[in-house]
Parts: C-alpha cells; sequence; structure tokens
C-alpha cells in the first residue's frame, strides 16, 4: 500500500483525474488531500463529486483549505466576516457560478462534505499533513487559533528565511521543525519563488504548485518522494482565467 499527497486542485478537475492516471492510483493506496479543492477553474462541483465518490471506494483524508472554509460559510449565509470582493477576485466568482448549475440536493451532500473536512491530519510516523501551517511552537494541539491551520503563512515563511547551515539543536532553531518527522502542506504556491515542482525546506515540504494559476497539480508519494504532475492548469483550462 503506497500513501500520496496531492496539492491544492482549485477547481481543475481534468487535471486531477491526470495526475490519479499518471501515477497509476489504485483502490489500495491512501490519498491525501491538502485543501482548497474549490475556487480558480469551472469545475469546483465535480471536483468534490469526485472526492465524494473517491473516498467511497478507498482511503482518503480530505484536509480543509480556506477556500473550502469560504465557500462552505457562503452555502450557511455566514458572510459577515467575508470580504466578497477579493473572494470573488480570487475565484470565488468562478464556484458560484458554477453552483448556479447545481441541485439543491446535490448542494447539501457538498455542504456535508465540507463540514466533514479536516484540520489536519497526523500519522503513525510522526508525519502532519496541514493546508496552511500553525503557529504554536507546541504543536498543533496547543494551536489557539484553529483557523490558521488553513490561513497561516508563517510557517514556509520561516521555512524559506532558515539559514540551512543552523543546525536542529541550535538554540535559535525553529523549534516549530523539531515536532514533526515532516509536515507537507498546500496553500502557498511554489510558483512564488520561481517553482513548478515541490519544494522541500527544513523538514517542510510544498506541494502547491500553482494549479490555481498556471502551474501544474502535483500528487507525490510520501515515502519515496517521487511525484507526477498535470499539465499546466491554464492549457487545460485554456478559455478560462482561472485565477491569473
Amino acid at each position: 500500500m503506497r500513501t500520496f499527497v496531492i496539492g491544492d486542485i482549485h477547481g481543475g478537475l481534468r487535471a486531477l483525474e491526470q495526475v490519479m492516471k499518471r501515477a497509476e492510483i489504485t483502490t489500495e493506496d491512501t490519498l491525501i488531500f491538502l485543501g482548497d479543492y474549490v475556487d480558480g477553474w469551472s469545475q469546483s462541483p465535480q471536483v468534490i463529486d469526485y472526492l465524494i465518490d473517491l473516498k467511497s471506494k478507498q482511503n482518503c483524508i480530505c484536509i480543509k483549505g480556506n477556500h473550502d472554509d469560504l465557500l462552505l460559510s457562503w452555502f450557511r449565509n455566514e458572510t459577515e466576516e467575508i470580504d466578497e470582493t477579493s473572494w470573488y477576485k480570487h475565484g470565488g466568482e468562478a464556484t458560484v457560478l458554477a453552483y448556479q448549475k447545481v441541485s439543491e440536493e446535490t448542494i447539501k451532500i457538498h455542504i456535508a462534505f465540507l463540514e466533514s473536512l479536516e484540520d489536519y491530519y497526523l500519522d503513525e510516523e510522526n508525519r502532519l499533513y496541514i493546508h496552511a501551517g500553525f503557529t504554536n511552537v507546541n504543536g498543533i494541539t496547543y494551536e489557539y487559533f484553529p483557523k490558521l491551520f488553513f490561513w497561516d503563512r508563517t510557517l514556509w515563511e520561516t521555512a524559506l528565511s532558515l539559514d540551512p547551515n543552523l543546525k536542529e539543536g541550535d538554540m535559535f532553531y525553529p523549534k516549530r521543525f523539531t515536532l514533526y518527522k515532516e509536515i507537507f502542506i498546500g496553500h502557498t504556491p511554489v510558483t512564488r519563488i520561481g517553482e513548478t515542482v515541490p519544494v522541500q525546506k527544513a523538514n517542510v515540504w510544498n506541494v502547491d504548485t500553482g494549479a490555481a494559476f498556471r502551474g501544474p497539480l502535483t500528487i507525490l508519494n510520501v515515502e519515496t518522494k517521487e511525484f507526477w504532475q498535470s499539465e499546466p492548469l491554464n492549457e487545460l483550462y485554456f478559455d478560462e482565467k482561472g485565477r491569473n
């Protein structure tokens, strides 16, 4: 049995189907999705349909992303804290338009799926899977603000800025990087640093390769670190803008 982690999908069902085929995924494999299933390309409802069906066939762990949380709030009419103009600009408009074609019965099923999403997953090898990060130096169970699990960027920014000559055990080494064997995240696309493949900094693996924009979607084997990618999403959805 293999374990795979999948980066931010952002409504790109075609890319998801590609990486599943290219990695030759079977029902014996465990799949860990890092969140942000929606907002960007036009197939957010179809992505959720796909994941619901997949979960009925094999072991899937689906983690909550910030865009998934925004959509759930919109479904619940809890929009007081949402800047809808900003949300629309960052992919929400495509999702809202897509759901205009979805039945009320299906929307109820999708709401239940969004409500079921995990804040994080910690496996038996002490590997942490989380959409964005955490801020408490004592770890996830001590986090005061759970929304940071899918909004934080300081974990990745700290990993990027860390002096590679600084060794674990040094008094200045960030404690957050000593708590878990490995940390797998999405949320902040590696395209921001000019990359389109998974990037490791310290013990943090960033698997968001920019599928919301002009990058590919990535699926990575947790043990071997071999990965497979889709075609760039702007090529698969050549007649759409995504979040570009």
